[in-house]
């Protein structure tokens, strides 16, 4: 049977042995059969199910999503030798030598997000959609909105439904931001005919875009990382 090897930064921690007829859950909570306690892993994340006589890994809506091969996938026939990534987590799939395997399938690749690190944004980089642009849209694109997700400092999503969203410590702002040096209105994010642009508009502290403060009015990429004072977001675009 197949060996799933469970590693953190090149470090083996654990052997899985697959079987035939059996699902294996991958998740942070303990009811998994392959616990993964990460903050970066959600509850139930993904599962590996056997179909035939092959093995096809699902994401089972993560927020962070699983990367096969550094692509991300919402499905995937497993193949000898693939690399799947959970958080910062990795989980190599092998057949044991001498071991019969099916053919090689293609599995499903699909878009999602969300964690912040230089390697998850670099895959998302490689596998991910060209940034939105509203100046040519196609049926589906102009379904897409905006959206910024909590990293830190808050829970959930705001979807960008307006055409100017406003960010700051005023009450009445559409993100309210606490923190020292953070502007009454600090920063807005505008809806414009090629997409969303984000500001600085006052205050001590400045609004930081990936890590860079921003100066001007900038364009917002898919999965950008936005900071001001107490609050960490991710923007992307979904229908």
């Amino acid at each position: 049977m197949p060996i799933l090897t469970l590693k953190f930064k090149q470090n083996k921690i654990a052997d899985h042995t697959l079987e035939k007829g059996k699902s294996v859950t991958i998740g942070r909570r303990k009811n998994n059969d392959i616990v993964i306690e990460n903050l970066a892993v959600s509850g139930h994340h993904a599962k590996i199910d056997t179909v035939g006589d092959g093995f096809v890994l699902t994401d089972l809506q993560s927020k962070n999503g699983c990367f096969v091969n550094e692509q991300l996938v919402t499905s995937h026939w497993l193949k000898h030798g693939d690399v799947i990534n959970i958080g910062k987590h990795t989980l190599v799939f092998n057949y044991q030598e001498g071991e019969d395997r099916p053919p090689e399938e293609e599995g499903k690749m699909d878009q999602t997000m969300v964690m912040d690190t230089p390697q998850h944004r670099d895959m998302v980089a490689k596998s991910a959609p060209a940034a939105l642009d509203l100046t040519h849209p196609s049926e589906s694109a102009s379904q897409l909105k905006g959206v910024l997700a909590y990293l830190s400092g808050g829970e959930g999503e705001v979807v960008l439904a307006k055409k100017l969203m406003k960010l700051g410590k005023d009450s009445a702002s559409d993100i309210v931001v606490s923190g020292f040096g953070v502007g009454q209105t600090a920063a807005t994010v505008s809806m414009r005919p090629n997409g969303y642009y984000i500001s600085h508009v006052g205050g001590l502290s400045k609004v930081k875009l990936n890590g860079e403060a921003v100066k001007d009015s900038v364009l917002l990429k898919e999965f950008d990382v936005i900071e001001l004072g107490s609050i960490k977001m991710q923007f992307f675009t979904k229908e």
